[in-house]
């Protein structure tokens, strides 16, 4: 079974429109209340005075087609199931329902089950009536040889022009004639990664090699034109333009419909529209519609791109305004605003100076972190990814080497604390660089305020906790850094620090629940009788500034 969220196959197009009808945004489309096997949506507004617009087709291309009724555009969307066009009867019911002495226009896409249960439904109105004119819409370029054009998204350009038409009044005979005149000017092409994927249906869709593109494939899945090796977006966007632009002049001003076919990014989409506006068609562009989800095919992984050449009157259809939810509007494209802006310094400003005791302890705890690389990575090896020792070891010789080039402010132990941090976090990496700088500027900046070492790293730590989200017993460097510091305000000792660094390094090895960093993933199997390798790594420093004699 393909991956697909639905409740009971049976109901699943129903369940679909309800679920659109009770958030439309306008509050002006009702579901016909009428055989339960025909899917009717209508706008609540309408009269019959005008010239009635109805459309449809089969599900599984969302929005279209009950996202563009409304006011302004299509009057009546009659929904098949899922690939599969509309009865013969649901198309008449609608006609039927939403038909006044003005008559009717049926917009449809040109495909044999659309051509025959409208064009049925058309001929039994007329039987009973009614006014009734249709439109095919065939805008698929992609098979130049093809006799049947396929109507694909460029359709619902075809919606706005005849829902143009008709809330401005006119005849049917005129509504038909500028829609005529407009389906000429469209023309769409296709490409996709992957086919589309149905409910409960067998199979993988997969069939287009990776990293390739179809060219041409259906908006229910039918095979394309070619396959061509790439998903370059630059290539693909060229590629799509080669084909349509031979349709149109150069003298031509076109809008640009980019319809994302079901399974592609907002991130993807982007980038093929910043692709769009740089193409060599760019300046002959007055619109675009989309970036926008406007004709699917359920997930497929591609976009398709429609052209319609603009006229005086196209333009003023294309523009005016529409109540259907899922217009999103034409936009006249423009060249991105840049506003300049300095760049914020934050870069700490000091002296190097020299201070025998801070030179010590910088160089003990950064040869110390250095030793440790291999024994901290095989300990992380057993709980986590295996990089701890290298992401210590790094901090600690990118520190090393300012002590060494005397380019540190020993003597000025705020600036001290605030260049470690900088530095850390340039040269630590992940986030266990970010937390380290959190924790030396937290506690530079409490003693540029004249706190003690002690309060300012304690301060730190609180930072440091804070925007970590790790706390004392999260099994975490934590564990052995807070017991220590405690300690070491309490008792002004070293060897007080150390035993509480110590002791809370072996009781993460007895904690079976990690409650942060990549060890929170693991079961309680592999954490027991493993320390956290942070901890370790506190533990070792504090004992090796014990043995240095740091005073």
């Amino acid at each position: 079974m393909s991956n697909f969220f639905f409740n009971d196959r049976k109901e699943l197009v129903n369940d679909a429109i309800e679920g659109s009808l009770v958030t439309a945004p306008h509050k002006n489309l009702a579901k016909l209340d009428t055989d339960p096997s025909m899917r009717i949506v209508v706008r609540k507004d309408w009269d019959k005075k005008k010239v009635a617009v109805v459309s449809g087709g089969g599900a599984g291309h969302e929005p279209a087609h009950l996202g563009f009724v409304g006011k302004g555009m299509l009057t009546a969307a009659v929904c098949g199931d899922l690939f599969a066009s509309p009865s013969v009867d649901a198309v008449l019911t609608a006609i039927v329902a939403v038909t006044g002495e003005t008559g009717c226009l049926l917009v449809i896409k040109n495909y044999t089950g659309d051509r025959l249960n409208f064009g049925l439904a058309a001929e039994k109105a007329k039987h009973l009536g009614y006014k009734v004119e249709m439109v095919m819409v065939g805008d698929d370029i992609s098979l130049p040889d093809n006799k049947q054009p396929r109507g694909i998204a460029g359709t619902v350009f075809v919606h706005k022009m005849a829902g143009y038409a008709a809330e401005a009044g006119y005849s049917l005979a005129e509504v038909k004639e500028f829609v005529d005149h407009a389906n000429k000017q469209v023309f769409s092409i296709g490409v996709a990664m992957s086919g589309c994927h149905l409910p409960q249906a067998k199979g993988d869709a997969q069939r287009i090699p990776e990293g390739s593109i179809e060219v041409g494939l259906g908006i229910h899945g039918e095979p394309g034109a070619s396959k061509v090796a790439t998903q370059n977006s630059r290539e693909v966007i060229e590629l799509m333009l080669s084909k349509l632009t031979p349709h149109i002049t150069k003298n031509n001003r076109v809008a640009v419909m980019v319809n994302n076919l079901g399974g592609v990014s907002a991130l993807e989409m982007g980038i093929l529209t910043k692709e769009l506006y740089h193409s060599a068609l760019a300046p002959q562009i007055d619109y675009v519609v989309g970036p926008a989800l406007v004709v699917t095919a359920l997930d497929m992984k591609g976009l398709s791109l429609s052209l319609l050449v603009l006229d005086e009157k196209i333009e003023k259809a294309l523009t005016a305004p529409t109540e259907a939810s899922s217009w999103v509007g034409a936009v006249k494209p423009e060249k991105m605003s840049v506003i300049s802006l300095e760049t914020v310094e934050t870069k700490v400003q000091y002296t190097p100076s020299d201070d025998k005791l801070s030179g010590q302890i910088v160089d003990v705890v950064t040869q110390t972190l250095s030793e440790l690389e291999d024994e901290l990575n095989a300990l992380d090896a057993k709980v986590g990814d295996g990089d701890t020792g290298a992401t210590f070891a790094a901090g600690a010789r990118g520190i090393a080497a300012l002590l060494k080039a005397q380019d540190l402010p020993l003597a000025d132990q705020s600036k001290l604390c605030l260049v470690i941090g900088e530095r850390l976090a340039v040269v630590m990496g992940g986030s266990s660089g970010v937390l380290f700088s959190i924790f030396f500027t937290g506690a530079g900046q409490k003693l540029a305020e004249g706190k003690s070492l002690v309060e300012g790293l304690l301060f730190g730590l609180n930072q440091m906790k804070h925007y970590g989200g790790a706390d004392l017993g999260d099994r975490t460097m934590i564990d052995a850094l807070q017991p220590a510091l405690e300690a070491l305000q309490q008792s002004n000792s070293l060897e007080e620090a150390a035993k509480a660094a110590g002791k809370g390094a072996e009781d993460t090895a007895k904690s079976t629940k990690a409650n942060a960093g990549r060890s929170s993933y693991l079961n309680s199997d592999s954490l027991a009788g493993n320390p956290d390798p942070g901890a370790v790594a506190v533990a070792k420093v504090f004992a090796a500034l014990l043995k240095a004699n740091i005073v």
